[in-house]
């Protein structure tokens, strides 16, 4: 029998992965092109299955994050929040969209955390908004298909007995 709920194990791990995708030393470009994975897996787990990942979770994984990247004590919490709030919102309605048209909201939910981020860090240390601003947000955009396929199989796996 297939196993449409993963058990919480398997959701802590996969987040696990996308915090260590997250800090990788990544060389020359991909540093500035590297998406935000903790925050697509969230909002993947919140459309699969909001019934366990909800928004203390995406806000205790923002304060891991915020740990991990060296940011502010809760800038990555309050943006995680916030997305995973409306995904939480709109989840059955996203799940009944086609991959691009879930593209499309991811777009705006990385773009929200993207801007959101930036102006929590200019009202510290003004700052100009530089093109590899951008950069995150389209290839998370992009990358959200792979990512929706990989934690799709992770869901829909069988238990090993």
């Amino acid at each position: 029998m297939i196993d449409s709920q993963p058990d919480f194990g398997r959701i802590i791990l996969t987040i696990i992965v996308a915090m260590c995708l997250r800090i990788v030393p990544w060389p020359g470009f991909l540093a500035s092109i590297n998406p935000d994975w903790v925050l697509l897996v969230l909002i993947y787990w919140a459309l699969a299955v909001p019934e366990t990942a909800g928004i203390f979770n995406a806000w205790t994984f923002g304060l891991l994050t915020d740990v991990l990247t060296g940011r502010v004590f809760g800038q990555y919490a309050l943006s995680y929040s916030l997305i995973i709030y409306c995904c939480l919102i709109l989840h059955k309605r996203l799940r009944q969209f086609p991959l691009p048209q879930q593209g499309l909201f991811i777009f705006c939910c990385l773009l929200f955390s993207q801007v959101l981020l930036f102006w929590l860090k200019n009202i510290q240390h003004p700052d100009q908004l530089h093109a590899s601003f951008w950069l995150p947000v389209f290839t998370g955009t992009l990358c959200w298909p792979l990512v929706y396929t990989a934690l799709r199989r992770v869901r829909l796996s069988r238990r090993a007995k």
